[in-house]
């Protein structure tokens, strides 16, 4: 298997991705923002497909746009609070522009539908190159702001009269959220952000309480689904993103099971 160089990227690329996805993915669960990982990769699709229209490299359109969406969702904060139906609009309406821009340029077809759905097996030396830049950007990042996150997403009145910014809390915590949305969809494709960027997550919620234990459980069990899923598309020719899928449920059924079992 590893005598195949798109195999040895396969692994690298997945493999940074998950870890990124599962710890990024924790404190969006516990945060109660999993939307916001759905919310950004819809726009990143947008994004990703006006790039091939004007001849950029789509996994840029990705970036920028999922990036400047992370900020402005950060920045508006509270007042996004209870407007589901006008995200989900907007999030349909950038869908739907995704898809007029593919529309004008039927021969990329094949290279937005793999955005659409992820293709990891055919992740190039450059892509990894951009996802390890990522992945590294973004858990440095996080590490930076670690503590005042933690304190604004268990106790933010506290945190705020503490003199915690909420606001820019949520502004660079989202912004990271978005690189690592960004890199996801090159596993997993747009429609399937979920299964990596929350699915380890909330599995490692229910299997722990203590931080340092769930986060370590969420980049591992994400790190196990991707490598699993690739060996298996591998071995099998069906598409990754379904065996990474289905692992994750799996994983996260045994999880809710395993905490009704301890209570």
């Amino acid at each position: 298997m590893f005598e195949y160089d798109f195999m040895v990227n396969a692994f690298a690329a997945s493999g940074i991705v998950a870890v990124l996805s599962g710890i990024v993915g924790y404190f969006l669960v516990m945060r109660g923002q999993t939307f916001a990982g759905h919310a950004l990769s819809h726009v990143g699709f947008t994004g990703a497909t006006g790039a091939v229209l004007i001849g950029v490299s789509p996994i840029w359109g990705m970036i920028g746009f999922t990036l400047a969406a992370g900020v402005g969702m950060g920045a508006l904060g509270e007042k996004l609070a209870g407007r589901d139906v006008a995200i989900g609009v907007v999030l349909s309406l950038a869908l739907g522009f995704g898809l007029l821009f593919l529309h004008f340029f039927t021969a990329y077809a094949t290279q937005v539908t793999a955005l659409l759905f992820g293709n990891v097996l055919g992740v190039s030396s450059s892509t990894l190159v951009v996802l390890a830049t990522l992945g590294v950007v973004s858990l440095v990042a996080l590490a930076a702001i670690m503590r005042p996150l933690l304190f604004a997403s268990l106790q933010p009145e506290l945190a705020e009269a503490k003199g915690v910014s909420l606001r820019l809390v949520s502004v660079l915590f989202l912004a990271i959220a978005a690189l690592a949305v960004a890199a996801c969809t090159q596993i997993v494709g747009v429609l399937l952000v979920f299964t990596l960027m929350v699915g380890p997550a909330a599995a490692a919620q229910n299997l722990s309480t203590r931080l340092s234990v769930g986060l370590v459980l969420a980049a591992l069990l994400a790190l196990a689904q991707a490598w699993i899923g690739v060996t298996l598309a591998f071995y099998t020719d069906w598409p990754t993103s379904f065996w990474i899928t289905l692992l994750a449920a799996l994983v996260y059924g045994a999880s809710l099971l395993a905490q009704h079992m301890r209570r």
